[in-house]
């Protein structure tokens, strides 16, 4: 075995070493990371030298990769690039000669400088055959070979796509079907992530929670269909409004919450009354009907000597008082 394949096995075996610590060990892993190892298992795999992880989210209509070597998150709509070609046309995709292919973004190429001279896309299913990804590798010396290259690369897309449906599971699982906001679950997690540590820190951290006004009426006069309707377009508005490091949530019902990281309280009621208003003024569409509705909030400044639930019951009842005091209200 000559030195340059004993290094490459070597650079194997390492990557493969690191990512079955990662997935083994105790802490809270993060799947961006377990898709860098498979990445760079892939670059090394067909001894690339870029190579990027692609996740297709149906949702959003978009591709997107937060484990691209040498580039920070790229997000481009479905069907476009060779890697929407490949996952439209369900199968590997090879170019030698990128610049003189149509489908071929030069995009980042023309930002960093970087040159693209070969690029292998391949598709990655589920256990299902429904493909939800797409492995990428570019710059091979000497070009792509289909058949070579896609049998080394099989096993890191084999890794690769049931890291992504674990992934997505875990995705769908913290999101709520009907308004695609974080539930509860998502909430837990975020907060653990996120919002626990604004507090350790000493930094500011406010949220409302948020009730739709008599939505049980809207229920019974205009049918469940229309309910529906109404929770996900109250939902896209409080999306909508949230700016970066910010997060909205179905609480449950027709409650929302929204957490406000580096936000003291009188901004975040500033925020709540913006969105009160918006909301009072923008009747909600369903075809058949034009349904005009309000929407309470309760807001809080998080006390952090008291436990998340404890400052969660301290806004609810702020919104509680809302409601008693003649709904479409903020209170604080």
């Amino acid at each position: 075995m000559s030195n340059n394949n004993e290094k490459q096995l070597e650079n194997i075996y390492d990557i493969c070493s690191k990512l079955y610590s990662n997935m083994c060990g105790n802490k809270r892993t993060d799947h961006c990371i377990l898709f860098s190892y498979l990445t760079e298992l892939g670059k090394s795999l067909v001894n690339a030298d870029r190579a990027s992880f692609w996740k297709w989210d149906t949702y959003k209509h978009e591709l997107w990769t937060t484990s691209a070597t040498g580039t920070d998150k790229i997000v481009i709509p479905e069907n476009t690039g060779l890697v929407g070609k490949a996952l439209k046309e369900q199968r590997v995709v090879i170019t030698n000669d990128p610049y003189s292919d149509p489908d071929f973004n030069s995009a980042v190429d023309k930002k960093t400088g970087y040159v693209t001279k070969s690029i292998l896309v391949m598709p990655i299913a589920d256990v299902n055959g429904d493909f939800i990804g797409a492995l990428q590798v570019i710059n091979k010396p000497g070009g792509f070979d289909e058949e070579r290259d896609t049998r080394c690369l099989s096993l890191a897309a084999i890794v690769c796509g049931l890291t992504l449906e674990s992934d997505t599971f875990l995705e769908n699982s913290q999101h709520d079907k009907l308004t695609r906001l974080k539930n509860r679950l998502g909430f837990q997690n975020d907060y653990v992530r996120i919002y626990s540590k604004v507090l350790e820190q000493g930094r500011p951290l406010s949220m409302f929670i948020c009730d739709i006004d008599k939505f049980k009426r809207v229920n019974d006069t205009y049918g469940h269909n229309a309910g529906d309707a109404v929770l996900s377009f109250n939902a896209n508005i409080l999306a909508e409004a949230c700016e970066e490091g910010q997060g909205v949530y179905r609480w449950g019902g027709e409650e929302f919450i929204m957490m406000m990281p580096d936000t003291t309280l009188d901004k975040c009621v500033e925020k709540a009354e913006t969105i009160r208003k918006r909301i009072m003024e923008s009747p909600c569409d369903i075809g058949t009907e034009i349904i005009n509705y309000t929407v309470s909030f309760g807001c809080r400044q998080f006390d952090p000597v008291l436990s998340v639930i404890d400052n969660i019951n301290a806004a609810d009842e702020h919104l509680y008082t809302a409601k008693a005091e003649g709904r479409n209200r903020v209170i604080f």
